[in-house]
């Protein structure tokens, strides 16, 4: 697997990293299992990056992850997660906690449930706007004076918090939703990333699956999260349908599929000054090395600005989340 820097650590990251939040929607051990199969696949296939969040689960994706290091991958991961995101309350709204004390708590739970002594990135999941970001970054770099955290990265913040917050302790990585689809970060927080030599990680690559032109159904699980996003249903759905019908007759020209075209246009936006290092999920082995293929496709300036243009932001229809998400969120 290609590598690239990450942040200015020093050290280097695949060109593609591994998303762990889907194996706990399914928590038997069979499903444990499956999961344990699909983490060596990625390791195997050099994703070392893992990515996680003591959201996931609550608790179970962290404690899933602690028994693959177990088997004795801990010194091959780049391992990644995050706190400050709560689990919604009775009234179904979510809740964030960025004080200091709740961050001191959330990373001891954290490495306990890991099985390990120090988390290598560590992420505010998401802002906590009762809490100054000089806080909570005060406090996450007494984790790293401590031992506990080797660096830090936020969670979809506007450029005006990264700054904020690379003033306070150097900020090794940002992670937001970015895709042909969701394109937001391209306003101002890419450009703020590449200024500060802060690396780039987008989460949900493909667009929630819909970007592999594999996704046939509006019918999701009432516990997938898919269920009440606007751009999976109705005519929104059948629209943004079409332009990914037409990406993947552009994909097949080429002979690739879909998924890995979207991920090479992310890794096409990486350059001297920044690198982007999106982190696809899957619970499937064979999509692991669907995935990882992505890494060794170039594309030229052109193929970059044809699925662009495809995938102009007014061209998608449908909000990115309906406003019980925006707020789980924090948007």
């Amino acid at each position: 697997m290609r590598q690239v820097p990450l942040g200015r650590t020093g050290t280097t990251a695949p060109a593609i990293g591994f998303g762990c939040a889907g194996f706990s929607q399914s928590r038997d051990e069979g499903g444990a299992v499956q999961a344990l199969e699909t983490m060596q696949a990625a390791l195997d296939a050099g994703m070392n990056f893992f990515d996680t969040a003591d959201l996931y689960g609550v608790g179970h994706n962290e404690e899933l992850i602690g028994r693959f290091l177990r088997i004795g991958a801990r010194d091959r991961i780049i391992l990644c997660t995050k706190y400050g995101s709560l689990p919604a309350g009775a009234d179904g709204m979510p809740g964030v906690d960025n004080s200091p004390a709740h961050i001191a708590r959330a990373c001891d739970a954290s490495l306990k449930r890991l099985g390990i002594d120090t988390i290598d990135l560590y992420y505010m999941h998401r802002r906590d706007a009762n809490v100054p970001i000089e806080d909570s970054v005060g406090a996450m770099s007494r984790l790293v004076e401590a031992g506990k955290v080797r660096w830090l990265g936020l969670s979809e913040v506007s450029a005006e918090t990264l700054r904020a917050a690379c003033a306070v302790h150097p900020i090794t990585a940002l992670e937001s939703e970015y895709s042909l689809w969701m394109r937001e970060p391209e306003q101002s927080v890419i450009g703020t990333c590449r200024e500060l030599g802060v690396s780039f990680v987008p989460f949900s690559p493909l667009g929630r699956a819909f970007l592999t032109g594999t996704l046939d159904t509006e019918e999701f699980a009432a516990t997938d999260m898919r269920a009440n996003l606007p751009r999976f249903h109705g005519e929104a759905a059948a629209h943004n349908r079409r332009l990914v019908q037409e990406m993947a007759g552009i994909a097949q020209r080429k002979g690739m599929t879909p998924a890995q075209l979207s991920l090479a246009w992310l890794l096409a936006k990486s350059d001297a000054s920044l690198s982007i290092i999106p982190i696809p999920g899957t619970k499937r082995a064979k999509y692991v090395a669907e995935n990882a293929a992505a890494a060794a496709i170039l594309l030229t300036p052109e193929d970059v600005a044809d699925l662009e243009t495809l995938f102009a932001p007014d061209a998608v229809v449908g909000d990115r989340y309906h406003e019980i998400e925006r707020a789980r969120a924090g948007l």
